[in-house]
C-alpha cells in the first residue's frame, strides 16, 4: 500500500545528464577548482569543458577507428591515434606539441639524406678506373715499342674528350628527367606497364620551377586561379601566364565537369599546364567523376606526347574532397588508366605534396597499392 499524503520521491539527476553530456561535469568542476583555485569559476565552465573534451575524444576515436580498419586491425593502437591526429588538419594544429607514447613517427625523409643522382658515381668510377688486367697490358705494351706509346698518347686526348662529352650529355639528360632543385623525392613505385609514380615534397612557391612537361591545375569551369595552386602558378608565371589563361578561356569556353584543357605554360619551367574541372564533394557520383577527370588529364598529356606530369594536391575546404578520398581515387584512376590503355608516352608521374598530412596519406595509400 502506498502511504497517503506522502510526497513522491524525486529521482536525482546528475549535472552531466542535465547538461546532456556523457563526461562527468562534477569531476570537471573539482579539477578546475583544484588547479585554478585563485580564480572564480562560473557554473557553465565545467559543462563547457566536459562537452569540448567529449567531442575531441569522439572525433579522435572515430578517425583512429578508421585508421585501424584501413590497416586491417580490430583494436585501436597508439599508432592509429597518431595517424588520426596527423591526417586531420584541425587536430594536427591543436595537438601540434603533443607526443603520443608508442605512436611512432610520420614517414618523412630529410632532403640531405637523399641522393639526387643515384648510380652516377658508381658509373663514373667504372669508366675512370680501368681494370688491373688492362693496366698490366698497357705496361707490357710500353716495354715492347716506344713508338706505339707515343701514338697512343697522341690519340688519348681525343678519346677522353669524347668520353667527357658523353658524360655531360648523360648528366644533362638525368637532370632533365628529375623534378629539379628544391624538390625531394620521398618514395617511388613502378607500375607494371613501366610508368614510375614518385612522391615529391617541396614548397608551393617552387611549383613554377618544377622541371616536368605538364602540371595539372585543379580548377572550376571558368578556369579561375583562386585556389592555392592557381595563385602559385599565377605568381610564378606572371602576366604571360595570365594572358595564356585568358586566351584559353576565350577559345575553350567554360569547362564541363571532368573536362581537361591544355595551355602553354608561359613563364614556368613546365611546357604545358593541364586545367581540369574537378567535381564537388557530395555531388552525385562525385568519386567516379573525379576518377574520370584524372584519366582525362592523362589522356590530354598523351595526346601531346608528354613524358612527365605532376599532380598537386586537390583543394581542401568547403565542398572539396577529403584528402584521404582524393588520394585513393587518384591512385586508383592512374593505375587503371595505364592498365587499360595502349602503350603510353608518359613515363613519370609526380605527386607534388606540400604538407606532412598529405605526405602521410599518400605514403599509406601507396603501400596499399603495393599490397594489391
Amino acid at each position: 500500500m502506498s502511504a497517503r499524503g506522502g510526497k513522491k520521491k524525486m529521482s536525482k539527476m546528475s549535472r552531466s545528464s542535465r547538461a546532456g553530456v556523457i563526461f562527468p561535469v562534477g569531476r570537471m568542476m573539482r579539477y578546475l577548482k583544484k588547479g585554478t583555485y585563485k580564480y572564480r569559476i562560473g557554473v557553465g565552465a565545467p559543462v563547457y569543458m566536459a562537452a569540448v573534451i567529449e567531442y575531441l575524444a569522439a572525433e579522435i576515436l572515430e578517425l583512429a577507428g578508421n585508421a585501424a580498419r584501413d590497416n586491417k586491425k580490430g583494436r585501436i593502437a597508439p599508432r592509429h591515434i597518431l595517424l588520426a591526429v596527423a591526417n586531420d588538419e584541425e587536430l594536427n594544429q591543436l595537438l601540434k606539441g603533443v607526443t603520443i607514447a608508442s605512436g611512432g613517427v610520420l614517414p618523412r625523409i630529410h632532403p640531405e639524406l637523399l641522393a639526387k643522382k643515384r648510380g652516377t658515381k658508381s658509373k663514373s668510377d667504372t669508366i675512370l678506373s680501368p681494370s688491373p688486367e688492362k693496366r698490366g697490358r698497357k705496361s707490357l705494351g710500353t716495354k715492347k715499342s716506344g713508338k706505339k706509346v707515343k701514338a697512343a698518347k697522341a690519340r688519348a686526348p681525343k678519346k677522353n674528350k669524347q668520353k667527357d662529352s658523353e658524360k655531360e650529355g648523360a648528366s644533362n639528360s638525368a637532370a632533365d628527367d628529375g623534378p629539379g632543385d628544391g624538390f625531394t623525392i620521398l618514395s617511388s613505385k613502378s607500375l607494371v606497364p613501366g610508368q614510375k609514380l614518385s612522391l615529391t615534397q617541396s614548397d608551393i612557391s617552387h611549383i613554377g620551377s618544377m622541371k616536368v612537361e605538364g602540371i595539372v591545375h585543379p580548377t572550376t569551369g571558368e578556369i579561375d586561379l583562386k585556389e592555392e595552386v592557381g595563385k602559385a602558378l599565377e605568381k610564378a608565371g606572371g602576366k604571360e601566364f595570365l594572358e595564356t589563361v585568358k586566351e584559353l578561356r576565350k577559345s575553350q569556353g567554360p569547362l564541363e565537369v571532368t573536362e581537361a584543357a591544355l595551355s602553354q605554360s608561359a613563364g614556368l619551367a613546365a611546357k604545358f599546364v593541364i586545367h581540369c574541372h574537378i567535381p564537388q564533394w557530395g555531388s552525385d557520383k562525385c568519386e567516379e567523376q573525379l576518377e574520370e577527370t584524372i584519366k582525362n588529364c592523362l589522356t590530354a598529356a598523351e595526346d601531346k606526347k608528354l613524358k612527365s606530369v605532376a599532380f598537386p594536391p586537390f583543394p581542401s575546404g568547403r565542398n572539396c574532397f577529403p584528402k584521404q578520398t582524393a588520394a585513393q581515387v587518384t591512385l586508383k584512376a592512374i593505375s587503371s588508366h595505364f592498365d587499360d590503355s595502349s602503350p603510353s608516352s608518359l613515363k613519370n608521374i609526380y605527386f607534388l605534396l606540400f604538407d606532412s598530412e598529405s605526405i602521410g596519406i599518400y605514403v599509406q595509400e601507396m603501400a596499399k597499392l603495393d599490397a594489391k
